[in-house]
């Protein structure tokens, strides 16, 4: 008697043990990105049943075959969904396929052929960054004459310093900081939990110094940087920085033009990165000071010149001529040019 799979048990299955037991503990994916990749399975299964009919407890692994999934990416086109967004939700589901493959070698064949979906073409739009007029004003937009614009101030220094991503940031705790040591740096718990060590510069290590004598004197345990409630220190949340950094951005504007009406915490990080690559650092560098796995993901972002170093390198290159004088009217060229010897 030939075997048969009962697939509608064993997808269903699968999808609970990636979600909540892979990607959580195996992959050591944040609580967003699991988010992340639930919320795109459920768009997939609402396609299947507001275009397939296929209900809940209809769905097998057949549900998957490259026809629908090309049909889910026709499907979110026409709902106006972003590209990155489209692509964001296929490599979700890639991603569960993959997992499933390896649980189940029969399976494989699904994953193998969804693999063959294209992913929509994205528009590679240039990266956004702050000029340094517009990056100074921000950071010195807060005053030092009450604690909380000291915070504030010391909050904007240390998220520009280490180009740390705004939940990062947050999530900054006092053992976190490495000042007496030769070179200090900051501990930052990134995405799935990996953790990595960015140096931070002279000026910024004698700020912490001063806001650690502020804020915990005693250097105990603590969220790095808090807002009190009912008495207690709490971590401040990354909405909280966000608001700090709005309306840092909104003082800076009055003085200086060059601030854009959009200032958010990741053009802070990619104002950094750019800052650096402007000055010659290396991309392996800043792939490792913006915790990207993969050398793609920074040099997609970075990996090209500005228009500024275009300009720089162009007038570097030309050779210098003298504007006083056009070469061919100096009397001694005259002379050779216009001469039967």
């Amino acid at each position: 008697m030939k075997y048969k799979r009962k697939k509608d048990k064993d997808f269903w299955q699968m999808a609970r043990a990636y979600l909540h037991d892979f990607m959580p503990a195996v992959r050591n994916q944040s609580d967003k990105s699991v988010a992340a990749y639930k919320q795109s399975l459920n768009s997939y299964l609402t396609f299947l049943e507001s275009k397939k009919g296929l209900k809940e407890d209809q769905v097998t692994f057949d549900a998957f075959s490259r026809n629908n999934v090309k049909d889910f990416v026709e499907w979110l086109h026409k709902k106006k969904y972003a590209p990155k967004t489209i692509n964001l939700k296929l490599t979700a589901i890639r991603s569960f396929l993959k997992y499933c493959a390896d649980e189940d070698f029969e399976l494989r064949g699904i994953y193998n052929d969804v693999c063959t979906v294209r992913k929509v073409k994205e528009e590679k739009k240039p990266i956004e960054y702050l000029q340094p007029e517009a990056t100074k004003a921000i950071l010195t937009s807060y005053d030092t004459r009450t604690a909380k614009h000291r915070r504030n101030r010391m909050i904007l220094i240390l998220l520009y310093d280490t180009g740390a991503r705004v939940q990062e940031l947050s999530d900054l705790s006092i053992s976190s900081l490495h000042l007496d040591v030769p070179h200090p740096y900051v501990t930052l718990i990134g995405k799935g939990r990996k953790t990595r060590n960015v140096p931070v510069m002279n000026k910024t290590v004698a700020h912490l110094r001063k806001y650690l004598n502020e804020f915990h004197p005693d250097l105990k345990e603590a969220p790095l940087f808090y807002s009190r409630l009912d008495g207690k220190p709490h971590q401040l949340s990354t909405d909280s920085i966000s608001l700090i950094l709005k309306t840092a951005a909104n003082a800076a504007r009055v003085t200086c033009p060059e601030v854009p009406k959009n200032v958010h915490c990741h053009l802070i990080r990619k104002t950094k990165a750019m800052d650096l690559y402007r000055n010659g650092v290396p991309l392996p560098f800043i792939m490792q000071l913006l915790g990207h796995e993969s050398m793609s993901t920074t040099s997609g972002f970075y990996a090209f010149a500005t228009l500024e170093m275009m300009t720089e390198a162009m007038n570097k290159a030309a050779p210098a001529f003298e504007d006083d004088e056009k070469i061919w009217k100096k009397a001694a060229i005259k002379k050779l040019l216009y001469s039967l010897d």
